[in-house]
């Protein structure tokens, strides 16, 4: 039965699950029409939920339903610098390709989000998956690999600077924290992607997206292992710790919910940056009260809390692991299923 009001939350879970329903159709038809009726609790959620919408009727093959949802999700977006306005429009013209007789319309939409590839993260990942979508995966390479000449020529030095008939080695490359890689990270990562589709032989470009992936995800590690922020503590230890140590509101949230939410959000963006066998760590106020003493500190101490995260990391009851299955209990022990729990918190 529709919903009254969809929320982003809503809009969040039926992205995972639509597909899975006994009428995906249905589904469609119904974000649609809440656009139309004014049943979103976020106006500004129209062009997802469009967007959504046609997704759902492109892999259902309804492709003709799914270009009418793609032409206003594009039409919802206020402005065609907001990101996900690329992304609609990729979006239409991956369903252009697949109707056939389009194909000129679909290479002069995506020509038009070209810029972007240099510009915003998201941008490598839906052109090229486009452009894979009108047999174009060729073009692909050649767009995604002119880009990175770009950045890294932007970046570079005169003395750093790769000489393409040379053999000088790549300049250093920052490809942004952990948790937020630049867009050069994306760039590499896609065209590593397309050529190896395409059976290319590895060139430099693919041995510096290895390389930046290997760097990303050491950093990931350490800040895993370092930042304090990342220690979980259940309920009744966390009203405890604010009520000791009110000043740590800032470092661990105000309440119990943000305390998950910043952690699942955390753990999510490491997923995202290559990081396996992630783990929630746990702590207590007697353990954080105990080290401090033992070491002479107080648990406002960032230093104090970075060392007690260390010695939590090595005990391995410390360790919850991450993420559980949807259906599974949620780690943070609330007894709910993780779906119904911190999953969305990561979207909030």
């Amino acid at each position: 039965m529709p919903k009254d009001v969809i929320t982003s939350a809503d809009l969040a879970e039926l992205r995972r699950t639509a597909l899975g329903t006994a009428n995906p159709l249905g589904v469609a038809a119904d974000l649609a029409d809440a656009v139309e009726q004014g049943r979103l609790a976020d106006p500004d959620d129209a062009g997802d939920a469009l967007a959504l919408a046609a997704e759902i009727a492109e892999v259902r093959a309804r492709l003709d339903a799914a270009l009418r949802y793609a032409d206003r999700a594009v039409a919802a977006y206020p402005s065609t610098d907001d990101v996900r306005a690329g992304f609609a429009r990729a979006l239409r013209a991956r369903i252009m390709f697949r109707t056939g007789g389009r194909e000129d319309e679909a290479m002069a939409e995506l020509a038009a989000l070209r810029p972007l590839l240099t510009e915003q993260p998201e941008a490598p990942s839906y052109v090229s998956a486009a452009l894979d979508a009108g047999g174009r995966s060729a073009t692909a390479d050649e767009w995604l690999s002119e880009a990175v000449d770009t950045l890294l020529g932007e970046r570079a030095t005169a003395a750093e600077a790769p000489e393409r008939a040379g053999t000088a080695a790549e300049p250093a490359v920052e490809v942004g924290p952990p948790e937020a890689p630049g867009v050069l990270f994306f760039l590499l990562q896609q065209r590593h992607r397309v050529r190896r589709n395409l059976n290319l032989p590895h060139d430099r470009h693919d041995d510096l997206a290895d390389r930046v992936e290997a760097q990303l995800v050491r950093r990931a590690e350490q800040r895993q292992a370092t930042e304090p922020d990342l220690i979980f503590f259940p309920r009744p230890e966390f009203d405890r710790l604010l009520a000791e140590h009110p000043e740590l509101t800032e470092v661990y949230g105000p309440d119990w919910d943000e305390h998950r939410a910043r952690l699942e959000k955390q753990l999510v963006r490491l997923a995202n940056a290559g990081r396996g066998g992630l783990s929630v760590l746990t702590g207590s106020v007697d353990g954080l009260n105990s080290f401090a003493s033992r070491n002479s500190g107080e648990p406002g101490d960032a230093g104090i809390r970075e060392r007690y995260a260390r010695e939590r990391s090595a005990q391995p009851d410390a360790h919850i692991p991450w993420p559980p299955e949807r259906n599974d209990a949620c780690w943070c022990g609330s007894g709910l299923k993780y779906k119904k729990d911190c999953l969305p918190r990561s979207r909030s």
